[in-house]
Parts: structure tokens; C-alpha cells; sequence
């Protein structure tokens, strides 16, 4: 049985990927939405995910094995809870409420909290840090392609008609 440290790693991003799927629904709505001509195509984002969520599970282990202090360990969990969080609110927020304008929001401080990841790790696994710049160059990438298909599409929110 692997220690809970890395169970718990593997739960994270098995949970965060699930989950990602599960409410990433191409429904008419989303493929009615206007997307920049240099958006990937869909069946690319699963895969693309797959990679950055175990490499970022990977840096957490690296980074719980570097941790020396109980402070540390405490680090650890709390940036990958809140990464975890934010992670998680995207894909409601874009396709559940259909709300792009939120998601885009919303992914700004998802791209701090990977940020902060890629900071915080680098003290305690240098090869940490570097495993989590694929998780932050998608987050950016990906938070370019919300900010152009709320370009294309906005205003979002409003009623369809007026009431009286």
C-alpha cells in the first residue's frame, strides 16, 4: 500500500481530472458559443489535463518528501486545497451556469493559486517547481481562451427578454 502522502496526491488529481470531466458537459449551448479560430479542438483537453494533473501530483509528492517541518507539510496541503478549490469552480461556473464572464473571473485567481504552487514547492523540490510550469502555461493558455470566447460572445447573464 503506498503512503498516505501519495495516495492522497493521486486521490487529488484523480478527483480534480473526474471531476473536470464530469462537469465539462458539450451540450448545444457550448457549441453554439463562438470560439476563437485557435482554440484546440475538444477531444485535446482531456488528455492535456490527464498530463498537467499527474505532474502536479508528482510535484506534491516531491514536495511533501522535501518538506523537513510539520509547518511545512501544512504548506503543502494548504496550497494544493486552495489550487484544488479553484480548480474544481471552473467548469460549473463556464458550464453548468453557463457563465464564461464568472469562469474567466474565477480563472484568474485559479492561475495565482498555480502560481503560488510553482513558488511555494521551490524550496522544498526545485523539480517540483519545474513539473507544475505545464499546470501554469495551461491555466494561462487556457484563460487567454475563455477571456476570447467572452469577447466573442458577451453579454452573458442577461435576460433573453424583456420582463414586464
Amino acid at each position: 500500500m503506498p503512503e498516505p502522502h501519495i495516495m492522497a496526491a493521486i486521490v487529488w488529481a484523480l478527483v480534480l481530472g473526474g471531476a473536470g470531466g464530469a462537469l465539462t458537459t458539450i451540450s448545444p449551448w457550448y457549441r453554439n458559443l463562438k470560439k476563437p479560430k485557435w482554440q484546440p479542438p475538444d477531444w485535446l483537453f482531456g488528455p492535456a489535463w490527464t498530463v498537467i494533473l499527474g505532474l502536479a501530483a508528482w510535484a506534491a509528492i516531491l514536495a511533501w518528501e522535501g518538506a523537513s517541518a510539520p509547518h511545512e507539510h501544512g504548506w503543502v496541503i494548504g496550497l494544493y486545497g486552495a489550487n484544488f478549490i479553484l480548480h474544481f469552480l471552473w467548469s460549473p461556473l463556464f458550464f453548468m451556469f453557463k457563465r464564461p464572464d464568472w469562469a474567466l473571473i474565477e480563472s484568474g485567481f485559479l492561475w495565482i493559486s498555480v502560481l503560488a504552487l510553482c513558488v511555494g514547492v521551490l524550496p522544498l523540490s526545485p523539480l517540483a517547481s519545474v513539473l507544475l510550469v505545464p499546470y501554469l502555461l495551461w491555466v494561462s493558455f487556457a484563460t487567454f481562451l475563455n477571456l476570447a470566447i467572452v469577447k466573442l460572445n458577451r453579454p452573458f447573464g442577461l435576460p433573453t427578454s424583456p420582463s414586464l
